[in-house]
């Protein structure tokens, strides 16, 4: 019989999964944060990084004729992101899963938001601000697991068109997920625990992408990515209200101020959204 804690990790990937087949990414930063409610980062991010690693593998091999188009705006991400793993794996090794939490749902928020937002800046100095997001990214990944946000935002800024943007996000998040299950390896992060969760997410996982590649073509693909984000917002807002209550750094009720926050600014990016474009508006990318 399944317990809480697998019901919900079968429920939420199951529903990331999808997300993630219709955005290309997402999977990750719709599982962690109800998941590490139930799971360390320590038994949790093992298993995430195998699934992301076969995933991204078949997100890159959809869109491999576009590679050659975007590596030469990618590759400093990748670069970048080498330093960021090797010192985020050693974090998540030595540091309270806790606090891992509070680094997690931290840094999610204000990028979450970002992206249901859809706000788009163009950046001029295109390969030394990629090996700076590198860096970040290559570290938060390796300690949450977490890059398709911050990603997104990047490579939406730089108005990357559909198919070249999957391939860009299949290139670096394959690399991150690679490099990161490496790394989890020589820090002897894997553990029977983490099979446990591992096998409990695969199931869903073949069911639920397939099924989101197939949502993405009914609906409108900008409603959707902003629908999915606007969820997430309210996931990682309720999940930093938790941890701050946890580390008694602040008590209930006053930690849920973080989650009243989120939704509040959350629900009035989503009505501009819709008042703007009544949901139908033609998106840069998806």
């Amino acid at each position: 019989m399944l317990n809480e804690a697998t019901t919900v990790l079968i429920l939420i990937t199951f529903m990331a999964a999808a997300i993630n087949g219709g955005l290309g990414y997402g999977f990750s930063s719709i599982t962690v944060p109800v998941v590490i409610l139930f799971y360390t980062n320590r038994v949790l991010n093992p298993a995430i990084v195998i699934i992301e690693v076969v995933i991204n593998s078949y997100i890159l091999l959809l869109h491999w004729k576009q590679i050659n188009t975007i590596f030469k705006r990618i590759y400093p991400i990748v670069i970048g992101a080498i330093p960021g793993i090797v010192l985020g794996a050693w974090l998540l090794s030595s540091v309270d899963p806790g606090w891992i939490k509070l680094i997690t749902f931290s840094f999610l928020l204000p990028i979450v938001l970002l992206q249901a937002g859809g706000i788009r800046r163009p950046i001029q100095s295109e390969k030394a601000a990629g090996l700076f997001l590198g860096t970040g990214v290559g570290f938060f990944y390796s300690v949450t697991t977490v890059s398709g946000p911050p990603l997104a935002v990047m490579l939406n800024n730089q108005g990357l068109v559909k198919k070249e943007f999957r391939a860009a996000l299949g290139v670096i998040r394959l690399s991150l997920s690679s490099l990161t299950a490496i790394s989890y390896y020589y820090l002897g992060l894997y553990q029977e625990e983490s099979f446990d969760v591992l096998t409990a997410i695969v199931p869903s996982v073949l069911i639920g992408i397939p099924i989101g590649t197939y949502v993405i073509r009914k609906v409108n693909p900008e409603t959707f990515r902003r629908i999915c984000m606007s969820f997430d917002a309210w996931f990682v807002g309720f999940g930093l209200s938790r941890t701050l209550i946890q580390l008694n750094l602040l008590q209930s009720p006053y930690a849920y101020s973080v989650l009243v926050l989120a939704i509040l600014i959350d629900s009035t990016l989503l009505y501009r959204y819709f008042k703007n474009s009544n949901g139908y508006c033609t998106p840069v990318v998806t």
